[in-house]
């Protein structure tokens, strides 16, 4: 453990923002996973709602920073891909 101050707090900051970071990711994947479902299970417009919002979700992660801008492109592109495809 640090013995200064300031670093006492960038340590706690540090586990927070980590612990922030990783319930925004595991919210991204979630979203991922519904439209992933939806996208099996047939029906094109649950699939295109689903798609929306795992788009929305991912455009959010990346304005926070959270993931790289060039990942939240490369996700929603292969996203798009698979719903063209299925579609």
């Amino acid at each position: 453990m640090a013995n200064i101050k300031s670093a006492q707090k960038r340590i706690l900051v540090a586990r927070i923002r980590t612990q922030r970071n990783s319930a925004y990711k595991s919210m991204m994947k979630t979203a991922i996973r519904r439209y992933e479902a939806a996208l099996k299970s047939g029906g094109t417009d649950e699939a295109k709602q689903a798609l929306m919002k795992a788009i929305r979700m991912i455009d959010k992660i990346a304005s926070k920073g959270v993931i790289h801008k060039n990942t939240a492109n490369r996700k929603k592109s292969r996203l798009s891909k698979q719903f063209n495809k299925a579609s």
